[in-house]
């Protein structure tokens, strides 16, 4: 009995000291976005980064390159592109996949401190990108549009790079202007003023798509740094009666609205509606399941711009609504893990690092949104790439700089709730 009583209180201490030490090193661990885990062979490890976001912009870009390929297989077919391998598209959009990839990797390595004190400067390099695209014999003319600078090995697109830099400039703006958020002439027109030089610009080369990104963009960065709602709404107003301005007086715009409201009219079907129409039957003949990758019919130089503006076409009709839904989800599940990485970074005290990772998802997701609405017919058209899948050197390149940053974001954002130094 005299044993039991001894017992007793070390059986009480036991019950309170918790798990064995087997036990606790086999039970896995999560704290918020990072993942632990404990094994009796391996010690305790933080991911860096977020690895779901990685794998999800990995999968969308192999997606992309063998759409990119199917686009353009029947290209060289066209006399306009006979001098062209039929392979010619899917090695130079390879070699992008590579030169962009070794910038992300160079974007990753740069705090945001360093983004936040080099904004400014980015900012007016791209004006001067943008300056230079419109001299006569620097900018490089197709279709009409001047909007290239040659490179030899490349064409560069300046307003892909503004894109860029009016996030980090628009997130360290409303950084500095953060005591004054709620007065209109100090906090919003001046950024106000350099997003209209900015459009005027672009408008200039013309590039209508790319000027209402970086709006969107612009707006959007203020409205997530506390400007004032009533201001919010006076600038959208604003700009949305700009915008129906520059679609009123002018002549090609008007007649693409025309044309998007009745696309298969006689005037239309083999005019202005003619993309429409026929990304529009591309979709139509891919039905539930699709017709088979490589199967699309469209491609064959009837869809024109098959491989960049009107990729998704050709997913529809090669994947069907299945892989439509599938493409849709992906990018859903992108931008809504980007705005929680900004999320994330605001709850932090990081406001510069939040605003920049919202500003690439509104980005991303824009872009995004309109592609998919001109492909499905219920946008008008509007040369517009999809993220991360068209064609196109200078899209995939800052695409993937932009996405480099946010994953720099969440970097930091985990080495601050271990207790590290950013």
């Amino acid at each position: 009995m005299s044993t039991l009583s001894m017992r007793l209180p070390e059986r009480f201490r036991d019950w309170f000291k918790g798990l064995p030490r087997a036990a606790a090193d086999a039970l896995p661990v999560k704290l918020g976005a990072s993942g632990f885990s404990r094994t009796p062979s391996q010690p305790p490890r933080v991911h860096g980064f977020d690895q779901h976001l990685l794998w999800v912009t990995v999968t969308l870009l192999a997606w992309g390159l063998v759409m990119v390929y199917s686009a353009s297989i029947a290209m060289p077919d066209n006399p306009r592109f006979a001098k062209y391998e039929h392979n010619f598209f899917l090695i130079r959009h390879a070699a992008f996949l590579c030169v962009a990839f070794v910038a992300a990797l160079i974007a990753f390595q740069v705090p945001m401190r360093t983004w936040e004190r080099w904004a400014p400067w980015l900012f007016i390099v791209s004006l001067v990108l943008l300056i230079a695209v419109l001299i006569p014999g620097v900018g490089k003319v197709v279709y009409g549009a001047r909007r290239w600078l040659p490179l030899g090995v490349m064409n560069f697109q300046p307003s892909e790079m503004a894109k860029f830099a009016v996030v980090i400039y628009a997130a360290d703006y409303m950084v500095r202007k953060m005591d004054v958020k709620e007065n209109f002439w100090r906090a919003v027109w001046p950024m106000g003023a350099a997003v209209g030089m900015v459009g005027v610009l672009l408008l200039a080369e013309p590039d209508m798509g790319a000027f209402m990104v970086i709006a969107v963009i612009a707006m959007g960065i203020l409205f997530l740094g506390g400007v004032n709602a009533r201001m919010f709404f006076l600038i959208a107003t604003v700009l949305v009666g700009a915008f129906s301005m520059m679609i009123a007086f002018n002549d090609y715009r008007r007649a693409r609205i025309f044309a998007y409201l009745d696309p298969w009219s006689d005037s239309n079907a083999l005019a202005k509606g003619y993309q429409l129409t026929h990304s529009l039957i591309a979709i139509g003949r891919g039905e539930i399941f699709g017709v088979g990758l490589g199967g699309s019919i469209e491609k064959l130089s009837w869809l024109p711009e098959a491989h960049t503006d009107f990729l998704l076409a050709v997913i529809g009709e090669e994947f069907g609504l299945v892989g439509v839904v599938t493409l849709i989800c992906l990018f859903f599940w992108l931008i809504r893990r980007i705005m929680h990485i900004g999320r994330q970074s605001i709850a932090l005290d990081r406001l510069f690092a939040g605003l920049v990772a919202q500003g690439v998802g509104l980005w991303m997701g824009f872009q995004a949104f309109i592609n998919m609405g001109v492909n499905l017919g219920a946008l008008p058209t509007k040369g517009l790439t999809l993220p991360l899948m068209s064609f196109g050197g200078s899209a995939i390149l800052w695409n993937l700089v932009a996405l480099a940053v946010v994953l720099r974001v969440d970097y930091e954002n985990r080495q601050l709730m271990h207790g590290a130094r950013v």
